[in-house]
């Protein structure tokens, strides 16, 4: 575990190679948050991220709301 007790800010984490990102990142250790301007998959990565064990934030530029 490379990146234990380190903490990983991924943008572009809702698909593609962000997601990916974020993913290995948890698996090598890293706690992560991650973040998109379309947040709609967000909560499914994070999902995935949790149920492998480690933990992961979700943070949108739109807050709660959807993007204007």
């Amino acid at each position: 575990m490379r990146l234990r007790e380190k903490v990983a800010l991924v943008t572009g984490a809702a698909g593609g190679i962000g997601a990916a990102t974020a993913r290995r990142f948890a698996r090598e250790g890293a706690s992560v948050a991650i973040n998109d301007a379309r947040p709609d998959g967000l909560e499914a990565v994070a999902g995935e991220i949790r149920a492998a064990g480690a933990k992961a934030l979700v943070s949108s530029p739109w807050g709660s709301e959807k993007q204007p």
